[in-house]
């Protein structure tokens, strides 16, 4: 498992007459992940933040998935999240053609303003409690809507994790991986897996999620935090909305008093019960195994370059914690 590099900005700059938007644009690469992400100022008009879709990620018939559920947010008012831009042929789903990269779906949503609160473990209380509620909010209205026929989205569960075709590779092959940190985090995988069989994937448990609500896919503006970033939303246990918030810091030593504050903001919308709070740490450790994985198979980005050096060492002193409590 690949990602190819971000197309060039030139080449984007092409593309922009399908929106209507002059090549002249400025345009800036904002993140690049699974897709490449770039924002684009016109000289004049509103600007949008363009995701450009590598392949073989999501179908066409997936993104659209995804478009349905921004849109029902927006106007069931459940949340501030981005509106997708439609083309100048009324489409939301654009497929443009790229200089040296070829044919790839792309999507323009209205920019939204903001900023990310900061990504480590000194974060805001607040912010959290707000994350809480949030998140709640996404929860209560994916469970009660009425999904279009043919919606179709990822799974986020321990078969696309630890299987056969994980969704982002094979945990072993982090850096820094040995034969001791293998047989260690192999035993960890049993354990998750047989208590996420315990605990079930019932409804209330298991549905749709946005699957990546770090902080970076927040926005802070005034009193609202704002949710971006949908592209991995799709189905899996609720709680792992919560063990993504913690991405990259899941043993941070404030991350039991974030969660008190997450719990209490969640718990002002949705009951959550003391069964599955207790279940917090799998769930924490399942995305912790998750991002071994994405670490390993995206090493051309920025942010898995930069955890590389210790992210399968600190992972296993997460994993002998959570096993001497959970076995």
């Amino acid at each position: 498992m690949t990602v190819e590099a971000p197309p060039a900005v030139d080449a984007v700059r092409q593309a922009l007459p399908v929106w209507d938007i002059a090549p002249e644009a400025e345009v800036k690469l904002l993140t690049h992940s699974e897709n490449a992400v770039y924002l684009v100022a016109p000289a004049a008009g509103p600007r949008v933040v363009l995701r450009i879709h590598r392949p073989n990620y999501h179908s066409k018939n997936a993104i659209a998935g995804e478009l349905a559920w921004l849109q029902a947010l927006h106007e069931e008012r459940t949340v501030e999240a981005p509106v997708a831009v439609a083309g100048s042929d009324g489409a939301h789903i654009q497929t443009v053609e790229l200089k040296d990269i070829g044919r790839r779906h792309a999507v323009a949503f209205e920019f939204m303003d903001g900023e990310p609160p900061a990504e480590n473990d000194e974060q805001n209380p607040a912010a959290f409690q707000r994350l809480g509620e949030v998140t709640a909010r996404l929860h209560r209205h994916a469970l009660g809507w009425r999904r279009p026929r043919g919606f179709q989205r990822l799974r986020w569960d321990d078969e696309s994790i630890f299987g056969a075709r994980p969704h982002w590779g094979d945990w072993r092959r982090a850096p820094g991986m040995d034969a001791a940190a293998e047989k260690l985090l192999g035993r960890q995988q049993a354990v998750i897996r047989r208590r996420l069989r315990s605990f079930g994937a019932g409804r209330g448990r298991f549905g749709l999620i946005h699957a990546d609500l770090r902080p970076a896919n927040l926005l802070l503006h005034g009193d609202a935090t704002r949710v971006i970033d949908f592209d991995d939303c799709g189905f899996g246990w609720l709680l792992y909305d919560l063990a993504a918030a913690f991405s990259f810091f899941e043993g941070g030593a404030q991350v039991p008093a974030l969660t008190d504050c997450w719990l209490r903001g969640y718990r002002r919308i949705r009951p959550l019960s003391k069964e599955e709070e207790n279940e917090i740490p799998t769930f924490l450790m399942l995305r912790r195994m998750a991002l071994l994985a994405w670490i390993g198979s995206h090493p051309e980005t920025a942010l898995a370059a930069r955890h590389a050096p210790f992210f399968t060492r600190d992972s296993c002193e997460m994993a002998e914690g959570y096993l001497a409590e959970a076995v």
